[in-house]
């Protein structure tokens, strides 16, 4: 829904540069391969903890937004958790946060649609890699980060840069760039995919809403996701599972099974509850953003 609430797409970073400080965000634009102009918001920092004996490190975190609004109003919390990685890093270590404006959202053009938010996250996958992990000259750790839908939008794309590094190694074309593996996988108040949500908030046998699985246009199943990205590789990324305890949305038995998925799949995967947090306020809560934190801070 990316012009719900309305007005969402003529939000302005600027608006809440006060909110963000001293983080920076800037908007940046990108093409995909089917000729789509995206947005981005890319916002840095660096540790303020002296050096230590091991070289520069980027961890470039790519953030996959939610089916509503856009990205300005989220740069508040995703700031907080850059200052927070900041306090805890050495100034040999650089965190980025590129979070992606799907097509249709915020100032992307285009009109949504599964196929085609692939493709925006393989565009954004690109610059993260190529352009901005170049620009700061560091060897570079992706981690993927998605909020609800973005959840399955992060695994998605996570199974399908697997697939293709798998490809390449079959291949064994020397003269080819290596291609990065996700290191990490960080699920805010996931799904299992679109087809379990319709069947868990309408489980009366009587209501047709459980019935249109076969008419969705759009399935972003996570499960599946998971499956293939276990598939496709032996160095899989470590998960985080991040369950709202009182999300209106999403009952929390979708993030529980979500890790029994990755435990049969032998993923390294851990699940939190965070207290008190609704669908949307997760990074919000001292409680969810101190593990989002702990995570990320293990890729520096």
């Amino acid at each position: 829904m990316p012009s719900v609430p309305p007005f969402s797409r003529s939000e302005k970073i600027k608006d809440y540069e006060a909110q963000c400080k001293p983080i920076g965000w800037e908007e940046k634009r990108i093409k995909t391969a089917d000729g789509v102009e995206l947005a981005l918001a890319v916002g840095n920092i660096t540790g303020s903890k002296p050096h230590t004996t091991e070289g520069r490190k980027h961890v470039a975190i790519l953030y996959f937004q939610g089916n509503g609004g856009s990205l300005p109003p989220r740069l508040p919390a995703l700031s907080a958790v850059l200052k927070a990685l900041q306090r805890n890093a050495s100034a040999s270590t650089t965190y980025s946060i590129v979070g992606l404006s799907y097509r249709g959202f915020w100032t992307s053009r285009g009109r949504p649609s599964e196929r085609g938010i692939g493709l925006d996250a393989a565009a954004a996958i690109e610059y993260t890699l190529n352009e901005l992990s170049a620009s700061l000259d560091h060897q570079t750790s992706l981690v993927l980060w998605g909020q609800s839908i973005g959840a399955g939008v992060a695994t998605s794309a996570a199974a399908a840069l697997s697939a293709r590094r798998g490809a390449a190694t079959h291949t064994r074309n020397t003269r080819q760039e290596p291609i990065p593996r996700v290191m990490g996988l960080l699920l805010e108040t996931p799904f299992v995919s679109v087809r379990a949500m319709l069947t868990t908030i309408y489980p009366q046998k009587w209501l047709p809403y459980r019935y249109l699985g076969p008419f969705l246009r759009n399935h972003w199943d996570t499960r599946l996701a998971l499956r293939k990205l276990a598939d496709s590789s032996t160095t899989t990324p470590r998960v985080l599972i991040l369950q709202a305890e009182n999300d209106e949305l999403v009952p929390g038995a979708q993030s529980e099974e979500l890790e029994e998925i990755c435990q049969d799949l032998h993923l390294d995967a851990e699940r939190k509850v965070i207290a008190n947090a609704l669908h949307t306020d997760v990074a919000a809560k001292a409680q969810g953003r101190s593990e989002i934190v702990s995570f990320l801070a293990r890729f520096g």
